[in-house]
């Protein structure tokens, strides 16, 4: 196989980036796999010394075919970055597999993503490779489709970034014109649109959101695996780590890669569906029991004030 260089963004998280490094290094074509690293700049003075520990870190590295640091003089932040660094790789090598410093894959994620990516170079509706699946509890296909993109270890052609745009305004213009938020949005499962508009408000800088509005509204496809390669850590307190995933989750056996029909598998989406519309409960449970906790607190302390 021709590999895909790897591309890892990382920032001031030492402790998440060596587990990142660890669990990437014991991938199979790690040691035939180029690694190139951009390492954003410091935000704040007090973040120097933490970005300095991670670049003295990133120096002791090895166990890849070769090792490429790119370290930014200024903070980009982590979607400039993404940006930055994904175009300027895939442009000079074709192709990549992008990953960031919070997360850990499966012996397997790399063998998978270059399967992918060569099984479907040529296929034009396929935008991306991805390596993340929700914990849904129903079995999935071993490989499927989904219209759009994603962003938790993920993989691309050269033809596939071209598709990217920047203007959160222009993505969110259409999907507006062409009423499709409520399919952008998992069909009520996720807030996909409300997490554009705050990108475009400066609440959020997402590229992910654009990422996935770009390939929907070309009705593009990424194929995803029935059993996650990657998890996310949720170790250290990172600017965009919000949520956690078990890395219980990861599978320990290859996910076996065969040229299928390429369409959206609905059914899965469905599964995916409701996996959202059930966590979304959740949280607004949660919510709500803190609120009363909050409320019966106030309450004894007036009682017994």
């Amino acid at each position: 196989m021709n590999l895909a260089p790897i591309v890892l963004f990382v920032y001031n998280r030492i402790n998440s980036l060596q587990l990142t490094i660890q669990y990437l290094k014991n991938n199979f074509l790690s040691k035939e796999s180029d690694l190139i690293i951009y390492s954003d700049g410091p935000k704040k003075e007090e973040d120097k010394e933490k970005v300095q520990k991670v670049r003295d870190f990133l120096k002791t590295i090895d166990g890849f075919n070769s090792i490429t640091i790119n370290e930014s003089d200024i903070n980009r932040g982590l979607a400039n970055s993404i940006i930055y660094g994904v175009t300027e790789t895939v442009n000079k090598y074709g192709k990549i597999i992008v990953l960031e410093d919070d997360l850990i894959t499966s012996p397997y994620f790399l063998q998978y993503m270059n399967e992918g990516l060569n099984i479907y170079e040529n296929e034009e509706e396929v935008i991306s490779i991805h390596g993340f699946i929700y914990p849904v509890k129903k079995k999935l296909p071993e490989t499927f489709f989904l219209k759009g993109a994603d962003c938790l270890g993920w993989a691309t052609w050269r033809r596939g970034w071209d598709l990217f745009e920047k203007d959160g305004e222009k993505l969110l213009k259409e999907i507006e014109e062409k009423n499709l938020g409520y399919e952008f949005d998992f069909k009520g499962g996720y807030p996909y649109t409300e997490m554009l508009r705050h990108q475009i408000e400066g609440k959020v800088s997402s590229w992910a959101i654009r990422w996935y509005a770009s390939a929907f509204l070309k009705n593009k496809l990424t194929l995803y695996p029935g059993k996650s390669l990657v998890a996310h850590l949720g170790i250290e307190t990172g600017t965009h780590s919000n949520q956690e995933f078990n890395t219980g989750n990861i599978s320990s056996t290859p996910i076996r890669i065969e040229r299928i029909q390429i369409q959206e598998n609905l059914k899965a989406k469905k599964v995916i569906i409701k996996y959202f519309k059930k966590e979304k409960k959740k949280n607004r449970e949660n919510i709500f029991r803190k609120i009363i906790r909050k409320i019966i607190k106030i309450f004894n302390l007036k009682m017994f004030a």
